[in-house]
């Protein structure tokens, strides 16, 4: 273990869905002792399994939120009664700029150390070792424990919101194209085409990126809803036209909705 390692010690996680889940493995395995919380899903194997954000948190050096951007102001206020001083606290939540800075400026009352950090590719396959960007006050320090234990993280200029703001940016185009392929599909499938138009497009873009694009759309809609939100909010506040991300967005909320009536139609049956 290293001696960054061995600073970092305890590492508490908020939220073990699919991405929490994945990098506290990952944390698992670089020999730190990992407390997790989730209310709704249960603690990888290794993983200590508490009953709240504040018992998660006790004795911890570092403490990732993976919740959701709705839940996470929420889940730093149940932390605050378990943080240590000194502890450094990371949000990992996709959101806007101006939640990242809301919650900085909580973390700052309570001298708690803070930095926004945005995830920039799929966790699955990847954990901790997925790129992240870093920024906010505690950027240096959240960085250096992320690598210390195995993470692929780079600390930026700015403030707190900036490593969000750069991941907004970059969702426009990404959400953007994986809009265009589930919706090109679906007209594919109603014109009778989809064998052939799947193959076409895997030849330009390869077929694992089509199906990420595709099955990551459907499987994570409600939560990318609310991201391309965010992205239209950004683009606004910018003074740029917001066609991508607003159609992006609308579309996700149109898969969401879509599940939602077949999950009612299994329930129902």
């Amino acid at each position: 273990m290293s001696e960054e390692t061995a600073r970092v010690g305890v590492v508490a996680v908020l939220g073990l869905g699919e991405a929490g889940s994945a990098i506290s493995r990952d944390l698992v395995a670089a020999g730190v002792t990992v407390r997790g919380f989730d209310p709704v899903v249960g603690a990888p194997d290794g993983v200590v399994a508490t009953g709240s954000d504040a018992e998660a948190c006790a004795g911890a050096g570092l403490v990732l939120s993976l919740t959701t951007a709705h839940e996470a102001a929420a889940a730093y206020r149940a932390a605050v009664p378990g943080l240590s001083p000194g502890v450094l606290f990371a949000d990992l939540n996709t959101s806007s700029a101006q939640l990242k800075q809301r919650l900085a400026a909580m973390a700052a009352e309570h001298g708690i150390a803070f930095a926004d950090v945005a995830i920039m590719a799929p966790v699955p396959g990847r954990g901790i070792r997925t790129p992240m960007l870093v920024s906010g006050d505690a950027a240096m320090p959240v960085a250096a424990a992320l690598a210390s234990l195995g993470g692929n993280a780079e600390a930026i200029e700015g403030p707190a919101g900036a490593a969000a703001s750069r991941k907004l940016c970059r969702s426009v185009f990404y959400k953007g194209m994986a809009a265009a392929v589930t919706e090109s599909l679906r007209a594919g499938r109603a014109a009778g085409c989809e064998d052939w138009l799947r193959e076409n497009i895997a030849g330009d873009i390869g077929i694992q990126m089509l199906d990420r694009l595709e099955k990551g759309s459907i499987t994570h809609a409600a939560r990318r809803t609310d991201e391309m939100a965010a992205a239209a909010d950004m683009l606004g506040e910018l003074g740029i036209p917001a066609r991508i991300a607003v159609a992006s967005r609308d579309w996700l909320a149109q898969l969401t909705r879509e599940q939602a009536a077949q999950r009612g139609s299994r329930n129902s049956a």
